[in-house]
């Protein structure tokens, strides 16, 4: 698309969310209603992007694509003005086609937007209105027709009669404009409707009857036109949006066996007979086969190899190798990668560290900024003490070391290989590799002491 550029209308305000933030970054599927829109374009092939927001709306300027134009719409005079803001934008693409689309309406896709700019182009109309036909219209403006089907406007629900209110065929808020026509349009809108406003939909009457090219392109799926303006309808798109993830994964070989309660965002990749069981959040992920997700484990941005299960845990900006093992109620925390079947069991937390093939940290250890290698038996209650209040050092941990129970290394430190270090240690030196290391208090054993002292007598 080197002739097409786009613009998005992303200046409203959540008020209506009784949300502090703009509306189009409110989330569908843990992602911005506006950042979907913009995935849409670039799939498309849209390289030139414009925007127009509201004034101090940092938050939506950062969420847009890097180079994108921004345009402010300091007052809200409606969706032909909020255009008008962005003309410096348009007269850069003065010999293009422009879409012009929602930044709240996640739903439109890459198919769309590519077949409606292919049906403007052959067409070669002036002006193409992107049509859903919906069973309940209401709230819609409406696509009125002449009699051999041509369009002749679109009429705003507020502004239609009886017999237009009856039209089910709606207007989707998504257009392409040759750029040349839309800037000629934008001077002859006007604010002769209930609310007062300038409405971009007036640029179809004016088209008409200038005896100029107007089409409509028909979407496959009315759900194009969905948008957000309260907290419900939010729910709503993230309810169909979590379906329509959910129903591509099982089409492509996933099992799900319990779908109600399941969350994938369209950004994780799953393969083939992979489980995911009830609970699961998962977050641009990269899953392969044979894999047993859940139940209620949350993965955010984890790789993970064939064969690997993950139960009941928390992992963030992790690798977890094939056939390892991990939870239930296990924490991986950036930076982590947990080598071919390892194990990580029950209440452990990782931090920034490599753990070896075979490696296993059964219980209730903490591994911070750690190099830990293949075969190492960590016992229970074991603590990497990685931060002395100014920096982070990290530990060494050879292969096939045995680390006994309650065992804390005040890093920076090293293990060596087949080391052993006795329960209860508290390692301040190296250790070389084959030693055995002891660093605990010796026992004293006093002889009548708890009866002499009263001490827990009942």
């Amino acid at each position: 698309m080197n002739r097409a550029c786009a613009l998005i209308l992303a200046a409203g305000d959540g008020r209506r969310m009784k949300s502090r933030r703009p509306k189009a970054l409110c989330e569908v599927l843990f992602k911005p209603m506006l950042t979907w829109v913009t995935d849409s374009c670039q799939a498309a092939g849209i390289q030139h992007i414009g925007a127009v927001i509201a004034p101090e709306a940092e938050e939506v300027a950062r969420a847009l694509p890097r180079n994108c134009h921004i345009a402010i719409q300091a007052e809200k005079l409606g969706t032909g003005h909020a255009v008008m803001m962005a003309v410096d934008f348009l007269q850069e693409h003065r010999d293009k086609s422009v879409l012009v689309l929602y930044g709240d309406a996640p739903f439109v896709d890459r198919d769309t937007i590519c077949s409606a700019y292919e049906e403007h182009c052959k067409r070669e109309n002036d002006l193409t209105v992107v049509a859903a036909r919906l069973e309940d219209p209401t709230g819609y403006g409406r696509i009125v027709r002449d009699e051999n089907g041509g369009l002749l406007a679109i009429t705003e629900q507020r502004d239609a009669d009886e017999e237009t209110q009856l039209i089910q065929e709606v207007n989707s808020g998504i257009y392409w404009f040759r750029v040349g026509f839309l800037l000629e349009a934008l001077g002859k809108l006007g604010t002769n409707n209930a609310q007062g406003e300038y409405y971009l939909t007036d640029t179809v009457s004016i088209a008409v009857a200038q005896g100029r090219r107007a089409g409509v392109y028909r979407a496959e799926s009315p759900d194009v036109i969905l948008g957000a303006n309260t907290r419900s309808d939010l729910a709503r798109l993230n309810e169909i949006a979590r379906r329509r993830v959910l129903q591509q994964h099982l089409t492509a070989g996933v099992s799900i066996p319990f779908p109600d309660t399941v969350v994938i965002c369209p950004d994780t990749q799953i393969q083939p007979d992979t489980v995911v069981l009830p609970g699961c959040i998962l977050r641009g992920c990269r899953i392969a086969g044979d894999c047993v997700i859940g139940p209620y484990s949350v993965l955010t941005d984890c790789q993970i190899a064939e064969g690997a299960r993950v139960e009941q845990s928390t992992c963030e900006s992790s690798v977890i190798g094939s056939g390892a093992r991990l939870g239930p109620y296990a924490r991986l925390r950036p930076g982590s990668q947990i080598g071919p079947g390892a194990k990580i069991g029950n209440f452990v937390e990782i931090k920034n560290s490599a753990i070896g093939q075979g490696t296993s940290v059964a219980h209730l250890s903490y591994l911070g900024d750690s190099d830990v290698g293949r075969e190492v038996n960590v016992g229970c209650g074991v603590v990497t003490a990685n931060y002395d209040g100014r920096e982070k050092f990290r530990t060494q941990i050879g292969d096939r070391a045995f680390i006994g129970c309650n065992t804390n290394f005040i890093a920076p430190v090293c293990a060596g290989q087949g080391s052993v270090i006795a329960a209860g240690t508290t390692v301040t030196e190296d250790v070389p590799d084959d030693a055995l290391a002891i660093g605990r208090a010796p026992q004293v054993v006093k002889p009548g002491w708890a009866e002499r002292s009263g001490k827990y007598k009942r």
